[in-house]
């Protein structure tokens, strides 16, 4: 290397699985990073960020075959990374290059302590006792920015939050000073006041130890906010690469024109949204793509009051097993919904969203207050009557993996939920599981397939059919496109609004992205620990907040 200041030079970075279905998943990669610079890595799932990742920390899967040349420079060597042996690499990961996960609680020992688990850390690269160990981990914990850093060392991973778990993480990534970090979607799962936090500090690191850093993210939104150079990847190509400020403000290939395009904005409010396909297909005059638009669904009848509800859960109970300590989750909480309407659900997690879904769904029991749905109170209702409800209030879940069955069909997973509320006749199921396949645009042939063989975009258009098999009045959707890649996430709210359109269907979204919330509501409430502090027309909510928490909510969003 030339220059001295070249941390990592990758050059004609091929990856390629081989068998009876043998491809090439990544063709032809070259980048190199300078010290204290950072590489934005974007890109839809599959488009080869992640297995790039892999093959500079040496964590390939055995099935994978990897040529080029990869060249990493520390402080007092330089490694071919290419060539390199198990041996060599428990070296150099950990000390030299270091990785933070997207999913902090996979990444952590659940049954060890977090302090200990970073203190093993540094006693593997760092020759010091384990009194000195534990004392640097402390030292890091502090650094990272956590309460209490001594009482953090003997916590186990269940007892922190997402936000915690991740800080431990970039502790673990950085207690060595690598010259290479590379975070891996570090911040999907988490808030965006959060997420703001957790990006705020690993820049503050990353100035401090003149860290070299690749960001891989599928917010384009978040690479413009971090990023000093971007890379943007298509099917395992190179298609974009430079200075962040050139690639996010004025790019040149069509498909990086159509993940900016792609994300929900203000501007996209009631129409439909473009999508990657769109783009693909009209080439370069992309720009010129119609939009057409969605017109409102809401009529003046109410579908959901909501009055002085309280879900509280028990924080301490006396000698005889009475509650005298209450922790207020939902605390007095009153809204109204709509027949036709899209009513969005923002605030942090712990805010109460989720519980306040369950318990309009009757999966949490109310303390107090009344849920009248159709002007029924079913905060009221026995636990038998709540069949005859739940087929009238569906929910779509965040997480489509963890929702569907990995052993049943998807036929089978339409079919049940029909035959049970006796929907349609016995001999009409199959036509009827066929036709919600054709209103979430699947193949027919998705009946006799199993979830594992869907893409992530795929099995959340299954959870939307399995949720439409009952004909439901209201739809509750929470966190349900918050995993999803910008540009199947924009087919998801454009299915959500086509289904609407078509059926008058009410939804409650839930969502901690505000330019997702923005695009799909009609009005907002926004959740602060366990109360509504601000709620009104989602445009008047958003534009000009009147609380400092929404304000604080719109101030945490990246924006391009």
């Amino acid at each position: 290397m030339a220059d001295e200041s070249v941390i990592l030079k990758v050059e004609n970075l091929q990856i390629r699985f081989e068998g009876a279905n043998a491809f090439t998943a990544v063709n032809k990669v070259s980048f190199q990073i300078t010290k204290g610079v950072t590489l934005a890595i974007v890109g839809e799932s599959g488009s080869g960020k992640s297995l790039t990742a892999l093959a500079l920390m040496g964590l390939l899967p055995k099935s994978a075959s990897m040529s080029g040349e990869i060249i990493l420079q520390s402080e007092a060597e330089r490694y071919h990374l290419n060539n390199t042996n198990n041996k060599e690499w428990q070296d150099i990961r950990g000390k030299e290059t270091a990785m933070v996960f997207q999913e902090p609680m996979s990444s952590l020992n659940p049954i060890m302590k977090v302090g200990r688990q970073l203190a093993e850390c540094i006693l593997t690269h760092q020759k010091i006792s384990k009194s000195e160990a534990k004392q640097l981990a402390i030292e890091w914990l502090a650094k990272v920015q956590l309460p209490e850093p001594a009482k953090m060392y003997d916590r186990y991973p269940h007892q922190l939050s997402g936000g915690q778990k991740q800080r431990v993480m970039i502790a673990m990534a950085m207690c060595n000073h690598p010259v290479l970090l590379i975070a891996d979607e570090p911040t999907t799962a988490l808030d965006v006041t959060v997420q703001q936090e957790i990006i705020r500090l690993m820049g503050y690191l990353q100035e401090e130890h003149n860290t070299a850093m690749i960001f891989i993210t599928h917010d384009l939104a978040l690479a413009a906010t971090i990023a000093d150079d971007v890379l943007v990847m298509y099917r395992g190509e190179m298609v974009e690469y430079g200075n962040a400020d050139d690639v996010l403000k004025a790019p040149k290939d069509v498909y990086t024109k159509a993940l900016l395009a792609s994300k929900p904005s203000a501007e996209h409010k009631g129409l439909r949204l473009p999508t990657v396909a769109d783009f693909m297909n009209a080439g370069q005059g992309a720009e010129a793509i119609g939009s057409p638009q969605y017109k409102s669904t809401v009529s003046e009848e109410l579908l959901l009051q909501v009055k002085d509800l309280n879900v509280w859960f028990t924080e301490e109970s006396n000698m005889l097993g009475k509650a005298v300590k209450y922790f207020k989750a939902v605390d007095d909480v009153s809204f109204t919904l709509h027949r036709g309407e899209i009513l969005g659900l923002v605030g942090e997690s712990g805010c109460g969203k989720s519980t306040l879904s369950r318990s309009l769904m009757g999966l949490l029991p109310v303390h107090s207050g009344q849920i009248l749905f159709n002007n029924e109170d079913i905060a009221a209702i026995p636990a038998k009557e709540w069949r005859r409800i739940r087929r009238q209030i569906q929910m779509i879940f965040q997480d489509p993996y963890g929702s569907l069955n990995p052993r049943m069909t998807i036929g089978d997973m339409l079919e049940e939920p029909m035959r049970i509320h006796n929907i349609v006749p016995v001999h009409e199921l199959k036509k009827e599981a066929l036709r919600l396949l054709d209103l979430v645009q699947l193949p027919a042939d998705a009946l006799k397939r199993y979830p594992h063989q869907f893409s992530g975009g795929q099995r959340q258009r299954i959870g939307i059919a399995r949720a439409l098999a009952l004909r439901p009045q209201l739809l509750i959707c929470d966190e349900s496109v918050s995993a999803l890649d910008v540009s199947v996430q924009a087919q998801i709210l454009n299915l959500l609004k086509e289904l609407q359109q078509e059926f008058r269907l009410t939804y409650l979204f839930i969502s901690h992205d505000l330019s997702v919330v923005h695009y799909i509501s009609d009005r907002v409430m926004v959740m602060q620990a366990g109360k509504i502090v601000e709620s009104g027309d989602a445009e008047q909510v958003l534009k000009y907040p009147k609380n400092a928490y929404t304000q604080k909510l719109i101030n945490s969003m990246p924006t391009l």
